[in-house]
C-alpha cells in the first residue's frame, strides 16, 4: 500500500488552510474606496463664542466684594476669585464638530448643538481651505443646522434611504473626533427607531460605530457610499465612546433640511395629546392580547385630537396605516404629517376598535407644560383604599391642574397602590375609564371591579398625566 508523500500532505494542508482563511474573510467589507470618495465632502467645523465667568456660575450666586483690609485671607480670595469685574470680562471659548456638504454651491449640514450660540463658525475643507459660514436655519427639536459658505464647485455626498437600513448592516462614519480630521470608524446598525429622553421627533438609528466628541454632525454611510444618517449623540458614563451611538435618519433630516432652506424654520404636525407606553398590566386591563400602541393619558383642550374625537384611555394602534408598536413611534409620524391634512387614526376604546379621521394642526412654537401643583391644606377626613389614604382634591389644586374633579392621595402604605407606583400627592381622576370625583366614587368603582385583575388608573402629577396598572386583590 502506497501512502502520499510528505510534500503532497503539506500542499493539501496548505490548501485547506487557505480555503478556511478565505471563508473567514467572506463578508468583511473593504472601506478604502468609500473613504477615498466620500472624505472630501466631509468638513471640520469649529465655533467661537464669547462668554464670561459669571455666565457659568449657578443662578443666584454672587461673589461679594472683598475689602482691601481683609488681611491675608482676603488676598487669597482675590487671587482665586478675581477682583470682581473680572467675572464679567468677556473671553472666547471654542468647540469642534463635523459636517458634510450637500450641494456644490456651499450648503452643508451639521448638528444644531455644534453651532448653538456660536458667534463665529469656521468650516475647514479637506484641501485645508477655510470659510466663515452663516446659519441658514436651525431646528433644535431634531438637532439639525443648515449652513452656507461662499464657495462653489464643491464635492458633495449622495443621499441614501434610511428606511432600507437593516439591523446588522455595516455602516461607516467620517468625522473629527477630538479634532482629528477625517477619522473613519466602522460598525453595524444595532437597532432602528430608538427613542431618547427629550427627543420626541427623531426615531434614531443606533450603531456600535465609535463616535466621540467632535464626530457630531458628521455623516453615517452605508456600504454603497450613501449618507443614511447624521451622527448626533452617544450614550456614555465617561464622556467617551461606550458602544452606543445614535444617528438621525437621513430621511427625517432631508425633510427638515428642505424646510430650513425654503423658510429658515421647521413646521410640524400636532395632535395635542400626552401619551405613554402600554405595559403588560395595562394591556390586560384594556382587554388587549399584547402590549402595543400609544395610550392617551391626556387630550389638550381645543386641540386637533379633541376636535377629532380622541379620548383619554384610547390606545392608538395605527396612524395612517402604520402600526404603532411603541408609544415613541407616534410623535415622528405626526410631526412629519402636513399641517391641515386628515390622518386616519385607529384606536382601541373600551375593548372595541374605532377609526377616527383627525385634521392635523401645527405644533405650537413653545411646548405647553403642566403647571406645578399648588400648596394645599391636608383634608383631615381621608378614606383608606387599596393601601392608600385619599381625600377629595382641593378646589384650588383642581383649578391649577385644569381638572373637573379627582381624589388626592394623602398617604401610600404597603399594598396594591404602592406596588402599582402610586405616590403621595398624586390626583386620581379615572379608574378603568370611569371618572373619579371623590373618595366614594373611587371606593364604589374599585368595589365593582373583577378581583385579581389589573385595572387602569389615570393619575395627574405635576410632571403630567400617567396611567398606572393597579391590581385589585382577590
Amino acid at each position: 500500500m502506497k501512502y502520499p508523500s510528505f510534500k503532497l500532505l503539506f500542499l493539501f494542508a496548505l490548501y485547506v488552510y487557505a480555503s478556511a482563511a478565505n471563508a473567514l474573510n467572506i463578508g468583511l467589507p473593504d472601506f478604502t474606496s468609500l473613504v477615498e470618495e466620500a472624505a472630501p465632502a466631509v468638513v471640520n467645523i469649529s465655533t467661537t463664542q464669547k462668554t464670561t465667568l459669571a455666565e457659568h456660575m449657578a443662578p443666584g450666586i454672587e461673589i461679594p466684594e472683598i475689602p482691601d483690609d481683609a488681611g491675608p485671607l482676603g488676598d487669597l480670595l482675590k487671587r482665586f476669585l478675581g477682583e470682581g469685574p473680572e467675572l464679567y470680562d468677556e473671553f472666547d471659548t471654542t468647540s469642534l464638530g463635523s459636517g458634510f456638504i450637500i450641494s456644490d454651491d456651499g450648503y452643508l449640514v451639521t448638528n444644531y448643538h455644534v453651532v448653538k450660540s456660536a458667534d463665529e463658525i469656521i468650516v475647514k475643507l479637506s484641501d485645508r481651505r477655510e470659510f466663515k459660514a452663516k446659519r441658514v436655519g436651525v431646528d433644535s427639536m431634531s438637532d439639525i443646522a443648515l449652513l452656507k459658505i461662499d464657495a462653489d464647485h464643491l464635492p458633495t455626498l449622495k443621499m441614501g434611504d434610511s428606511n432600507k437600513l437593516k439591523v446588522g448592516e455595516w455602516v461607516l462614519a467620517i468625522g473629527s473626533p477630538f479634532g482629528f480630521d477625517h477619522s473613519a470608524t466602522a460598525g453595524i446598525v444595532s437597532a432602528k427607531g430608538r427613542s431618547l429622553p427629550n427627543e420626541n421627533y427623531v426615531p434614531f438609528i443606533q450603531t456600535d460605530v465609535a463616535i466621540n466628541p467632535g464626530n457630531s454632525g458628521g455623516p453615517l454611510f452605508n456600504l454603497d457610499g450613501e449618507v443614511v444618517g447624521i451622527n448626533s449623540q452617544i450614550y456614555s458614563q465617561t464622556g467617551g465612546f461606550m458602544g452606543l451611538s445614535f444617528a438621525i435618519p437621513i430621511n427625517v433630516a432631508l425633510d427638515i433640511i428642505q424646510q430650513l432652506k425654503e423658510t429658515g424654520h421647521v413646521s410640524r404636525g400636532w395632535l395635542g395629546v400626552y401619551i405613554q407606553e402600554v405595559t403588560r398590566e395595562l394591556a390586560e386591563s384594556f382587554g388587549m392580547k399584547q402590549p402595543e400602541g400609544a395610550l392617551v393619558a391626556q387630550v389638550m383642550k381645543d386641540s386637533p385630537a379633541e376636535k377629532g374625537g380622541l379620548r383619554v384611555g384610547d390606545v392608538i394602534l395605527t396612524y395612517n396605516g402604520q402600526s404603532i408598536n411603541k408609544s415613541s413611534d407616534l410623535p415622528p409620524m405626526v410631526g412629519r404629517t402636513p399641517i391641515g391634512k386628515k390622518a386616519k387614526v385607529e384606536v382601541m376604546r373600551a375593548g372595541k376598535p374605532i377609526t377616527l379621521r383627525i385634521t392635523i394642526g401645527k405644533l405650537p412654537e413653545e411646548s405647553q407644560e403642566q403647571q406645578s401643583m399648588v400648596p394645599h391644606q391636608k383634608d383631615k377626613t381621608a378614606d383608606l383604599v387599596l393601601g392608600m389614604s385619599v381625600s377629595k382634591a382641593p378646589a384650588e389644586l383642581l383649578e391649577t391642574l385644569g381638572l373637573d374633579g379627582g381624589v388626592l392621595v394623602e398617604k401610600v402604605a404597603s399594598g396594591p397602590a404602592r406596588d402599582a407606583g402610586v405616590r403621595k400627592g398624586d390626583v386620581i381622576i379615572m379608574v378603568q375609564q370611569k371618572a373619579v370625583k371623590d373618595p366614594s366614587d373611587l371606593r364604589q368603582i374599585i368595589g365593582n371591579l373583577p378581583k385579581g385583575k389589573s385595572v387602569a388608573v389615570l393619575i395627574q402629577r405635576k410632571e403630567g398625566p400617567v396611567f398606572l396598572a393597579l391590581k385589585n386583590p382577590g
